[in-house]
């Protein structure tokens, strides 16, 4: 079955692709891959461990309920109003949104939930828009984001730069027809229609709205488009996982020693510059302070692990070879220099 998206010379002009992990759909995927039943594959082990612990020692199993019974592993449905187009400005523009839900949508979805397996009562109370349910979806969101999705060592920032970082090149090179010939063999791009691997058999016409394409880490199979045809589109791909993500048993301690080398925030500064990001977005990517995020950055780039580049009126932090392979547990590349 194939999932046609048609493209007019409009939509090629607002393709845009995600500038960093969507904290959504993230979440979603990510308690899929921790509660569904495709939770046993091999790549996301020693993640699923850890995230387990945590949900388990911050008492989160009622909010992990909650997400997972608007969003279940196991149905091909779930309501758009969960991943919102405001993802694109980060977790609070997205929680925002959905607390802004109106009530017609989320009736309409909830009950078309409903219809596909047995919901609890307190799903009834948000289809018929009573806020506090809003809220508490909200807040179950935000607690399990933190959980599972939060801690430097989830991987989601490495796998999904690298697959920007390829976009971005496809498009440098061969313009918007070469980014979407770049999705293959997930994706075949026929100008002008995208045919993508989907679990049922529709068209989707953008009608010049364009599509925000979003490399997903936890997205597995096949990708992931909103039910609703007339909302702002996106579309939630898998990226690849190289071999050297997936960490074998003798790596399993890799993120507790270089806690232990450089401490724990600092040595979560250093896995979240695993993809590009100012001091602001590191900060509040981490949960700490302006302040101690820039701290942490000049310790690092001190120590020749980390660099800094003005653009425009935005400098820009990434990891140097040397920090790229204290943060692998491999040593860069030898050079003639060395």
């Amino acid at each position: 079955m194939v999932l046609r998206i048609h493209f007019t010379d409009g939509d090629l002009a607002r393709v845009q692709v995600a500038r960093e992990p969507d904290p959504v759909w993230e979440t979603l995927l990510g308690l899929h891959q921790l509660t569904g039943p495709r939770h046993g594959l091999p790549v996301f082990a020693s993640w699923r461990r850890s995230a387990r612990a945590r949900v388990a020692e911050r008492g989160l199993a009622g909010p992990v309920r909650m997400l997972s019974a608007l969003a279940p592993a196991s149905a091909g449905y779930w309501p758009d109003f969960l991943t919102p187009g405001a993802s694109a400005d980060g977790l609070d523009a997205a929680l925002d949104a959905l607390r802004g839900t109106p009530r017609q949508q989320m009736r309409h979805e909830v009950g078309r939930l409903a219809g596909t397996h047995p919901l609890p009562r307190w799903a009834h109370d948000l289809a018929r828009g009573e806020r506090h349910r809003t809220e508490e979806v909200a807040t179950a969101f935000r607690l399990v984001h933190r959980a599972i999705i939060t801690p430097g060592w989830t991987g989601a920032d490495t796998t999904t730069e690298a697959d920007r970082a390829l976009r971005t090149r496809a498009l440098q090179d061969h313009g918007v027809h070469g980014l979407l010939d770049s999705l293959r063999p997930l994706m075949d791009w026929r100008p002008p229609v995208l045919h993508v691997r989907y679990p049922e058999d529709r068209d989707l016409h953008l009608g010049g709205r364009g599509v925000r394409l979003i490399p997903s880490h936890f997205c597995w199979g096949a990708p992931i488009a909103l039910a609703d045809p007339d909302l702002p589109q996106v579309l939630a791909y898998p990226v690849a996982h190289p071999s050297s993500w997936a960490p074998e048993a003798t790596r399993d301690r890799l993120p507790e020693a270089l806690a232990t080398l450089l401490g724990r925030t600092r040595a979560r500064v250093l896995a979240a510059l695993g993809s590009t990001a100012t001091t602001g977005e590191l900060a509040r990517r981490l949960g700490i302070s302006v302040s101690s995020a820039s701290e942490h950055i000049t310790a690092l780039r001190d120590a020749n692990l980390a660099h800094s580049q003005r653009t425009g009126a935005q400098v820009i932090h990434t990891l140097t070879a040397l920090g790229t392979g204290l943060l692998h547990g491999e040593l860069p590349p030898h050079t003639p220099a060395d």
